[in-house]
């Protein structure tokens, strides 16, 4: 048998034909598969398509903030992070302009009865909030004794839509304060598990960029900067490599900078922008950050290194309708058992609501708190929190922070 001029044997031809059906066996099966993620991308697009604008607090007649207080510890930091916002906003509380509410029942025990993420009707009572300050809540693990539940977080940032994962870094004394932007439902991680392997030698994974999704993130991070006084926003992206999905990122952004004349709009590659956090001479002029999703998710864990790790900062989720700030650490259900929640550290759902405040429109108020914490966790620091009997508890050292509020 001659092949390409050279003579084969049989065996070897038909070997080579039978692969060459395989592959093109494999490829209609990807072409099926693929075809069947766009519709259901696109089905996403016309869904935000129908979405309205970001809703306007100074419009409101009333301002509700939920709180759910989660496991473990959690119940005992949001109470002393609530007496915070009680006594921050005690004027318009009183007035009703804005109402507290406590949400009982996003805890592990409620939800493993229902095995439900959130039960319906507490979901239902947090629809009826505008804005959520959340504290730590238990996801099973194997071995665990609760039924295997998904995540309250992951459930409510898709019941929510809240697209735009937001996490400050503020380190006074290295000049750093900076907020990072993270895209939530795109980029590398929308179809993280719908990869395939097309075939036992070739695996493809996707990215994916809609203008809907891209547009709401940049918008939010530019209205974000304008509401705080913040000067500067960058992106940041991969474009010069990955053309088309970063390429429309940051063609995006381009154009809505140009709606937002007195932000300075810059961008920076990722792998520059990791280096340039640790770069001395210019970290400080970094304010506000927006990221898709990948990037967002490494370059924000190097950035809380700097204040201390992941552990020490606070958390927002947003959408256009709705918002929730969390504690980014976890419910730990040891210190509960060992009767130690009242000396749980309540700073990062404290941070949380500091975050909460700025975004419904209480900025001074939220400077206020900010400045405050630095005082009682870096430069004074009369109390100190060791979760132990050996440090202050966290009713003692809201106490001290409330009375540093009252000096600024």
């Amino acid at each position: 048998m001659v092949i390409d001029g050279v003579t084969r044997p049989r065996a070897e031809q038909k070997s080579k034909e039978d692969k060459i059906m395989i592959n093109m066996q494999a490829i209609e099966a990807a072409k099926e598969k693929f075809g069947k993620l766009l519709e259901q991308q696109l089905q996403r697009v016309e869904e935000m398509k129908g979405q309205g604008d970001f809703i306007d607090y100074k419009a409101l007649d009333k301002i509700i903030i939920g709180v759910c207080g989660g496991d473990g510890i959690g119940p005992a930091i949001t109470a002393q992070a609530t007496r915070v916002l009680e006594y921050l906003l005690d004027k318009d509380i009183k007035s009703g302009r804005v109402e507290i509410r406590t949400i009982e029942g996003l805890t592990i025990e409620r939800r493993a009865a229902e095995n439900a993420a959130i039960p319906p009707a507490v979901l239902e009572e947090i629809k009826k909030c505008h804005v959520i300050l959340k504290g730590p809540t238990t996801t099973p693990r194997k071995g665990d004794p609760w039924p295997n539940v998904e995540s309250a977080n992951v459930a409510m940032r898709k019941e929510l839509d809240l697209f735009a994962n937001v996490r400050p870094v503020r380190v006074p004394e290295l000049g750093i304060d900076w907020t990072f932007f993270r895209e939530n439902t795109e980029g590398a991680y929308a179809l993280g598990s719908k990869g395939f392997n097309v075939t036992e030698d070739l695996g493809i994974d996707f990215t994916v960029t809609t203008t809907q999704g891209t547009e709401r993130i940049i918008r939010a991070a530019f209205e974000y900067a304008k509401a705080n006084g913040k000067t500067r926003v960058t992106a940041v992206t991969k474009a010069n490599i990955i053309k088309t999905t970063d390429g429309k990122f940051l063609d995006i952004f381009r154009e809505i900078a140009a709606e937002y004349p007195n932000i300075t709009a810059d961008d920076w590659y990722i792998d520059i922008m990791t280096a340039k956090l640790v770069d001395e001479k210019r970290r400080t002029e970094f304010q506000v950050f927006v990221l898709p999703n990948l990037y967002g998710d490494i370059i924000t864990d190097e950035a809380a290194e700097f204040q201390g790790g992941v552990g020490t900062a606070g958390s927002a989720n947003i959408g256009k309708r709705y918002a929730m700030f969390e504690a980014i650490h976890g419910s730990a259900p040891r210190m509960v058992q060992e009767g130690r929640e009242k000396y749980a550290d309540p700073c990062s759902v404290i941070r949380a609501g500091a975050m909460l405040l700025s975004h419904i429109g209480y900025t001074k108020e939220a400077d206020k708190l900010y400045k405050a914490l630095d005082i009682c966790t870096v430069t004074e620091r009369k109390l100190v929190i060791t979760g132990r009997d050996t440090g202050a508890t966290g009713e003692e050292f809201t106490n001290y922070l409330m009375e540093t509020i009252e000096k600024l």
